[in-house]
């Protein structure tokens, strides 16, 4: 490997694509130092903010997904890919890659399809059991493929495919707070049990709505709430709660080894990354499948746990209206919940991150392993 490998890392638009791509990073920079690394990804997308607070550079491309449905705005779409591979095209000459990384998500094509005409190696980051458009195309002119679940063999040549397991942020895997310093972070007090809601880094209306319906609910059985909104629905469920010792409503959770600690329950949706997370640091949870996906595949990957006894699910249409009871019966039941956390933290693949990083560097080495 020469002194100074260049590498680049493309995709985003959500915190599950993002927040495993910085983890892959650092992990990197821990393996190589001297490793220059690039990020692209979508403007005014959540990888615009991330990234730079990690430390790393990055290039925001014109870049859209295309609409299911027939539109006219698939054509404008299309127009701008044409005009992100052509400043891909000059990204690649000044900065030279090694290897791409591709970690999902539309923002991950342009690069992709220069780094396959380039024959720049490829290797591919796939977080679900059913893979997103972006890394089935570009699957078969990946040199690896790090996956979470065996059921990508169905859509990835086998040999390419390394069951790694989902990278996760160090900041998780090696939180070293206490729980009332935890809730001291969040102005709660440690004499109640703590339920953290998430709907992911956009928010969940359905999550949203469970949640506000049942605050008397939550407020007599006397619980803390740690509630990210997402961004998007904040300042509405702002104005019209008043403020509450036992209560923090947040637009988005930036220290989530903070959340996760103070947290005796969690209720999220089941994106792939959150569930390596609460594995790892085995959290209870109550899984609502988010319906806005390909396939189906967070209900696929909260079964997963849920036929193992390792979280509950709730579907999203039921949600309104049995999510919140649910989750307050069960965060009385500290015998459930100790056994939900024995459970999911057999589904824990803490080296998941390293390994990936290793791939990533030995493609550079022209190694197959």
């Amino acid at each position: 490997m020469k002194k100074s490998p260049h590498i680049i890392i493309a995709g985003g638009g959500t915190g599950g694509h993002v927040f495993p791509a910085i983890a892959i990073a650092n992990a990197i920079k821990e393996l190589e130092p001297q490793a220059k690394i690039l990020f692209i990804g979508a403007q005014d997308r959540l990888e615009m903010e991330k990234v730079p607070q990690a430390g790393y550079e990055i290039v925001g491309l014109p870049v859209k997904g295309l609409k299911r449905s027939l539109s006219a705005e698939n054509i404008k779409t299309l127009f701008l890919l044409i005009k992100a591979i052509n400043q891909t095209k000059k990204i690649f000459k000044s900065f030279a890659p090694d290897v791409v990384v591709g970690v999902g998500g539309y923002a991950s094509a342009p690069a992709l399809h220069v780094a396959r005409k380039k024959n720049i190696p490829i290797v591919l980051q796939e977080q679900n059991s059913f893979p997103g458009v972006t890394n089935r195309i570009f699957g078969a002119h990946a040199r690896k493929i790090c996956a979470a679940y065996t059921e990508v063999y169905k859509y990835f040549p086998e040999e390419k495919v390394v069951i790694t397991g989902n990278p996760v942020r160090k900041d998780i895997t090696e939180i070293n707070i206490s729980r009332t310093q935890a809730l001291e972070y969040f102005n709660l007090t440690d004499d109640r049990r703590t339920l953290l809601i998430t709907g992911g880094s956009l928010g969940a209306r359905t999550l949203n709505n469970a949640v506000g319906k049942y605050l008397d609910m939550a407020e007599k059985a006397g619980i803390n709430l740690i509630w990210q909104t997402g961004k998007y629905y904040y300042q509405q469920i702002a104005e019209k709660i008043s403020p509450a010792p036992w209560l923090k409503i947040m637009p988005f959770i930036d220290n989530m080894p903070y959340a996760y600690t103070a947290a005796d329950l969690v209720i999220s949706r089941a994106g792939a990354i959150t569930i390596s997370e609460l594995s790892i640091l085995g959290k209870a949870v109550i899984f609502v499948p988010s319906p806005n996906v390909a396939e189906d595949h967070q209900t696929k990957n909260a079964m997963a746990l849920v036929k193992h006894h390792a979280a509950y699910m709730v579907p999203d249409k039921e949600a309104e209206q049995t999510l919140m009871p649910k989750a307050i019966d069960l965060i009385r039941n500290m015998e459930e919940l100790n056994t939900l956390s024995q459970n999911i933290k057999k589904f824990a693949r803490p080296n998941a991150t390293e390994e990936i990083a290793k791939i990533v560097l030995n493609q550079i080495q022209n190694k197959t392993e």
